[in-house]
């Protein structure tokens, strides 16, 4: 009775063992802006894209220069005891400051929007997708997360990341 009642239970831990086994879930990362920027490094769309930015960013530096030097002005002004200038000075200081911070702002956004319309094409996303769905089922991932858009991930280990071996795939796959 006793050997049979020790069957049983060791018969019963493998069994249960075996289902919490199969219900082990293994996560990957992905970080999709970075595959983007390598996949279509070459398009049209990228390239405007940045030139565009770049025009944004050299417009940025160049308000920021003028803001600068007047208030370079503006110290030599108080300095010099020349309070209409000064006053002058401060007054296009602030309005120039207000400016360039609506304008940073405002282009930000639409860099920003414009990224994620080129991130988001069906033909990029489809290509994606089916290799992400690919490698997550050949390397028995059951989820995989973009790490940019999920601000839960705290910590992760640098072997779950599969953007540099998607990036390949996608590379491979298009020659």
């Amino acid at each position: 009775m006793f050997k049979r009642f020790s069957a049983f239970l060791l018969l019963s831990l493998i069994c249960i063992a075996g289902v919490y086994s199969q219900s082990i879930t293994r996560f990957a990362l992905v970080d999709l802006p970075k595959v983007y920027t390598a996949f279509f490094r070459d398009s049209k769309a990228v390239r405007e894209f940045e030139e565009r930015s770049s025009k944004v960013q050299a417009e940025i530096d160049k308000l920021t220069r003028e803001i600068q030097d007047m208030r370079s002005r503006h110290a030599n002004a108080v300095l010099a005891d020349n309070q209409t200038e000064a006053l002058r000075l401060e007054n296009l200081i602030y309005r120039r400051s207000e400016f360039l911070r609506d304008y940073y702002q405002t282009k930000t956004a639409e860099l920003e929007d414009q990224r994620n319309r080129l991130m988001q094409s069906s033909s990029f996303l489809d290509q994606v997708y089916d290799e992400i769905r690919y490698i997550a089922e050949s390397e028995g991932y059951t989820m995989v997360l973009n790490m940019k858009n999920n601000p839960g991930i705290v910590w992760y280990s640098p072997t779950i990341d599969i953007t540099d071996k998607l990036i390949s795939n996608l590379q491979t796959r298009n020659r």
